[in-house]
């Protein structure tokens, strides 16, 4: 089973990158694409390029043999990334199941997705859950899709759902974007290779560009589509 994590990864942090490792191995996937998307379609624009963030996920994932970098999303252009679309590519790619990787936030708008049911269709969903907080309370789509164990899921090439506790650590990209703003460093919150790029090209650093409010040009999209797995 491959383990799919989208996002705008802007930047890319260990905040996505330990849940991803631990789903990995809990579940013993041969592989997680992290596939960083072109235009969000529920969010503001990234403040980094779709060329500076590609190289951030690939220095993040270099010495992790289980994680590739995937730019299907990048290289379809200025159209919004909807997960059904990257889903259906990578059938027509992969003879293996998908595992979508999801934060427990991104899962209870699931039903609110562009195309959910298509999606279910074509992968299990994987939520992560942080260690001792509730599962997700199961919405009427939901009831009867959840599986307990790796075992259970792995007979199924679409349509279940499980939940996985992992270490979610307190970091987000948005927060890291402003402690840059302010002159700070990410070292200890990203991997050293990605900490020194942003230093080296001066990533996040200019006020004029930094609001988090603020359109960036993707207005009139309403799909609620939450593509991100974690918070950033």
């Amino acid at each position: 089973m491959i383990g799919i994590m989208g996002g705008t990864f802007d930047p890319i942090h260990f905040g996505h990158l330990r849940p991803a490792l631990e789903v990995c191995e809990r579940l013993s996937l041969t592989q997680v694409r992290f596939i960083p998307c072109s235009v969000p379609p529920h969010r503001a624009q990234p403040m980094a390029t779709a060329r500076q963030r590609l190289k951030m996920v690939g220095l993040a994932l270099a010495n992790t043999p289980q994680f590739f970098l995937d730019d299907r999303e990048l290289r379809r252009g200025d159209n919004a990334s909807y997960s059904v679309d990257t889903l259906r590519s990578l059938l027509e790619e992969f003879d293996e199941p998908l595992a979508l990787m999801l934060g427990a936030d991104a899962y209870l708008g699931f039903n609110r997705w562009k195309n959910w049911r298509e999606i279910l269709g074509m992968a299990n969903l994987v939520v992560s859950c942080r260690p001792g907080h509730k599962i997700p309370k199961l919405e009427s789509w939901a009831k009867g899709r959840v599986v307990e164990s790796a075992e259970e899921l792995e007979k199924y090439k679409a349509g279940k759902i499980m939940f996985i506790e992992v270490t979610q650590l307190a970091i987000s990209a948005t927060d890291i974007r402003r402690q840059l703003l302010d002159g700070l460093s990410a070292r200890y919150l990203m991997p050293i290779e990605v900490a020194d790029y942003i230093n080296k090209h001066q990533l996040y650093r200019n006020v004029e560009e930094y609001d988090e409010t603020r359109d960036y040009g993707i207005a009139n999209i309403i799909d609620l589509e939450r593509h991100a797995v974690l918070s950033g």
